[in-house]
């Protein structure tokens, strides 16, 4: 059984795809490219499709990740070019590989944010990014199925940083752009709740809704301050793969006349 991992991509309009639609379109893309899948047992198989911390709806990413078993080995390229051709644009398949070392979901440990917020001058921003920063707590309240629940959603986040205009903003309407890093715990701090904190600490309340995107999640990494690539070992390994038969025959190759 071979076993293949995708980050995709929920850009423009598709932000606002639910994971459960996702799912529906990815599983009638895998029919429409005739990829050879591995089911479930039991009376209701399904495709063996490994889901890995989707961004919530209503937010746009360039770092989804999901995969596949498949019960005959295709090649991971052509097969991300044929299940990309059978989604709607705005979901994407940009990148494949084989999967050769174990735990994809243990390294999405943290995620980049980018938080664009129109009609927020960029001064206010960075006033309530230095307050929520200074702050030894951030209690935010979230609605959940058991009612409200109230945490602290300032240890979680590792920087908030405010960053320059947009060049596409018109001339005249003040815009501030922040990143956001923030690791995967239990309770899960979203964008939204740290805009919440925005709000608790110094008062920014954006006049329109904030638009949130996901630029990568992965492997947080504590002596550099960054989110690693979580595909990257899979590509070494195969790299590793690929470079030993040719080392091995170069080693066995016998010296020729001095």
């Amino acid at each position: 059984m071979q076993r293949i991992r995708l980050r995709y991509t929920k850009r423009g309009r598709l932000r606002f795809t639910s994971h459960r639609d996702f799912q529906r379109a990815f599983e009638r893309a895998l029919r429409r490219a005739e990829v050879p899948m591995a089911y479930s047992a039991g009376f209701t198989p399904h495709p063996k499709v490994s889901y890995a911390n989707a961004a919530p709806t209503g937010t746009g990413s360039e770092a989804e990740y999901l995969e596949i078993a498949l019960t005959e080995a295709r090649d991971p390229e052509t097969l991300r070019v044929l299940l990309d051709e059978s989604l709607p644009a705005g979901l994407d398949i940009v990148e494949a590989v084989e999967a050769r070392t174990s735990g994809l979901a243990d390294r999405l440990t943290a995620s980049v944010w980018e938080l664009r917020l129109d009609g927020v001058d960029p001064a206010d921003a960075e006033r309530a990014v230095a307050a929520f920063s200074g702050a030894g707590a951030v209690e935010v309240q979230r609605m959940t199925k058991n009612g409200v629940r109230t945490f602290d959603a300032r240890p979680a986040v590792v920087s908030l940083e405010t960053r320059g205009a947009p060049a596409d903003r018109p001339s005249d309407q003040p815009c501030a752009i922040l990143r956001l890093v923030v690791r995967h715990v239990t309770p899960a701090v979203r964008p939204d709740d740290v805009l919440s904190g925005l709000r608790a600490v110094a008062d920014l309340a954006p006049p329109v809704p904030a638009a949130v995107t996901r630029l990568a999640q992965g492997l947080f990494d504590e002596e550099t301050g960054t989110v690693t690539d979580p595909l990257a070992p899979d590509r070494e390994a195969a790299e590793a793969l690929t470079a030993t038969p040719a080392a091995a025959a170069t080693a066995a190759t016998p010296e020729g006349p001095a």
